[in-house]
């Protein structure tokens, strides 16, 4: 059962947060300039200064496909050069080309063999990674290998890889982002949802108490927005138990079942109705994530909102300035610490709050 009580008590949220959890989402700034601190020192600027014939990014378990979805959306269907997303390193990989590889197991055994494929190759690689176990020891002295500066318990990386991809693919000019940024606007929203800040003024906390209780339908406006969206959904089933559904809004339409939910969801007409009512209509929450500005994602946006006049939007553009790549990260850290305000709340993460 979800105890609402306890989002807005800070010594029982503290002592129901046994393994500092929110202080290391909070953290997510820090991680982004400590990475670009290292990717600094690495030679990131001068290693990747000349356009690959291709950029693979590997996608190995954990955040690198949120990552990858991303970057990949962000470079959008005008980059120069083919991006390549791939759960290994692909046989065909040579000097031209560059691959960029995240994880937090150090004994990934898959990914090390990829490594050491795509440097014996002549790729230029970089993976954000363990210092330590076998794949440190394929990346040992050929690939940058940028280790974690931030002491945070594991499933906290997404931001430090996102900032990692971003650096290499600037060198490239390929993006153009200002991942200070980022940085800053990451402090921002950490401290707009400090856990001092009551429910009705704290973006993480007043989400999670919207998607309590209910399926969250976490469905993109744009490309980049649903990129976030898949993190959000990895988060929420990690911290908070809740299992989402994911998708672009012009792929929802194609659900007709679950897009008839959404509507009835959304509408008001079924606000006292009993969800046991009709087999399989438990409660939804409609959630429009935006990131993109534009005709396009205007009139999808349009559309969306027309069918769905009761739906959460969830649009970081109108809060900050900077662009996509600064929303996408911003949306990525409210679902964060959302989903650890709802697993606390709810129970299922920490310790007993009383």
């Amino acid at each position: 059962m979800l105890d609402d009580t306890l989002l807005d008590d800070q010594i029982r949220l503290a002592d129901a947060d046994t393994g500092g959890w929110l202080r290391a989402a909070a953290r997510a700034g820090a991680q982004v300039r400590s990475t670009a601190e290292a990717a600094a020192e690495a030679g990131v600027e001068r290693i990747f200064s000349e356009r690959p014939r291709a950029v693979v990014l590997v996608t190995r378990p954990g955040h690198a496909v949120a990552v990858a979805g991303v970057v990949l959306a962000l470079l959008g269907p005008g980059c120069p050069v083919p991006v390549v997303v791939s759960d290994e390193v692909p046989p065909w990989v040579g000097a031209l080309d560059v691959v960029l590889a995240h994880t937090e197991d150090p004994g990934d055994r898959v990914l090390a063999e990829s490594v050491d494929r795509a440097v014996r190759r002549g790729a230029r690689t970089l993976l954000t990674a363990p210092d330590s176990g076998p794949i440190a020891a394929a990346a040992a002295g050929r690939a940058v290998l940028l280790p974690s500066r931030i002491d945070v318990p594991p499933g906290f990386s997404f931001h430090r890889a996102l900032a990692a991809w971003i650096i290499v693919l600037n060198s490239l000019s390929l993006l153009k982002v200002d991942v200070d940024l980022i940085a800053d606007e990451l402090d921002r929203e950490a401290e707009r949802d400090h856990p001092m800040h009551e429910s009705f003024v704290n973006p993480a906390k007043s989400l999670a108490l919207r998607v309590a209780d209910r399926t969250p339908l976490l469905w993109g406006l744009d490309d980049v927005a649903t990129s976030a969206g898949v993190h959000g959904a990895n988060v929420l089933a990690a911290f908070a138990g809740v299992a989402c559904d994911v998708a672009g809004y012009p792929q929802a339409l194609t659900r007709p079942v679950l897009h008839r939910r959404a509507v009835q969801g959304t509408s008001g007409a079924d606000l006292f109705a009993d969800p046991d009512d009709e087999p399989g209509s438990g409660l939804v929450r409609v959630l429009l994530l935006a990131v993109r500005q534009g005709p396009v994602a205007d009139a999808v946006r349009q559309a969306a909102e027309d069918a769905l006049p009761g739906a959460d939007v969830l649009e970081p553009a109108v809060e900050v300035a900077g662009g996509d790549a600064v929303s996408a990260a911003l949306l990525a850290l409210r679902f964060e610490l959302a989903a650890l305000y709802l697993g606390l709340a709810a129970g299922t993460l920490g310790g007993n709050p009383y």
